[in-house]
């Protein structure tokens, strides 16, 4: 089988990985990224642990590109570190990403010139934490720059295709999801931190069973932004229960269990549910971090107009 027919099976495999760890995770860390992808009985990476920028030696192409989010306090070495995040919620159609160092020529920076002119479907694994990524695909580069040492990237419009944007729309498009998906991740991993990785009613440790429940509703323009101070991290069924106005919280962080749930009798998690009622919220460490007040006593409002 001639080279360009491997690499984009090597690649298809490579983006099927993803997109299973994507299904599971909310977020990818080392142990994700670290087993790469199987393919025809062979180990090949997803990215290097070293470089933003990475081609794997049985390929052809480039597969993946990476940015660092920085530790607080750390050294910025590239420009993309801090101004990604601001092109993803300010942009329109694409974002900078920049060369390894400063030669052009350098290998790393020919694989980015080599994606740009082929269109190269690649993995964006984009920093939303220290150590955390969300995995953007399919991914271009649509743009090198050898003057200022850049390029432009764009995303696909359909995550289950390699196609790349054809037109503005399509990359506007595209740029919309992206910014959703990096919101809500963002979102829900400061939540989450903000109360050391449990959930605010229950108490309950994993991570993967927590979401990050608005107090005020993101389309809200004025009170739905994503903070802290709007965000309570919840189980699966918590934050089902108080999506519907099935368990309230008052100002003082009461938790009040619907008279629709209370009258109910049906095993043990239910009871579990009516429990809470009368018990205060777990609140995270740091004051400045807990739920905002006056945007509680609007959803209490809520809450008690439909019990």
């Amino acid at each position: 089988m001639d080279t360009p027919n491997l690499d984009t099976l090597m690649r298809v495999a490579a983006f099927e990985r993803v997109r299973g760890l994507n299904e599971i995770h909310d977020h990818l860390t080392t142990t994700e990224l670290k087993p790469g992808f199987l393919f025809r009985g062979e180990r090949i990476p997803l990215v290097n642990p070293q470089r933003g920028i990475f081609k794997p030696q049985q390929m052809r192409f480039l597969l993946s590109i990476k940015t660092v989010f920085p530790k607080p306090g750390a050294k910025v070495w590239y420009d993309d570190q801090r101004e990604v995040h601001r092109q993803i919620f300010h942009g329109d159609e694409s974002v900078d990403y920049a060369f390894m160092g400063k030669n052009p020529d350098a290998a790393d920076n020919r694989w980015l010139k080599e994606a740009s002119e082929n269109q190269i479907p690649i993995i964006y694994f984009l920093g939303i934490a220290p150590g955390r990524y969300q995995a953007l695909l399919p991914t271009f580069i649509s743009g090198w720059d050898g003057h200022t040492l850049k390029t432009r990237v764009t995303f696909g419009p359909n995550p289950e295709t390699l196609a790349p944007p054809t037109d503005s729309a399509e990359r506007r498009y595209a740029l919309r999801t992206v910014k959703q998906r990096l919101h809500q991740a963002t979102f829900r991993e400061a939540v989450i931190a903000a109360y050391d990785g449990r959930c605010a009613f229950s108490g309950l440790p994993e991570p993967l069973l927590l979401d990050a429940a608005h107090i005020i509703a993101d389309k809200d323009e004025r009170l739905g932004q994503p903070l802290v101070t709007n965000g309570i991290p919840l189980s699966k069924i918590h934050h089902a229960a108080f999506d519907a106005h099935l368990i309230g919280i008052d100002p003082d962080f009461g938790m009040h269990v619907s008279d629709r749930l209370l009258g109910q009798s049906d095993g043990p998690m239910l009871e579990a549910l009516k429990q809470l009622n009368g018990r205060n919220i777990r609140l995270p460490g740091r004051a400045k971090d807990h739920p905002d007040r006056d945007r509680l006593a609007m959803r209490f409002e809520r809450f008690k107009s439909v019990t």
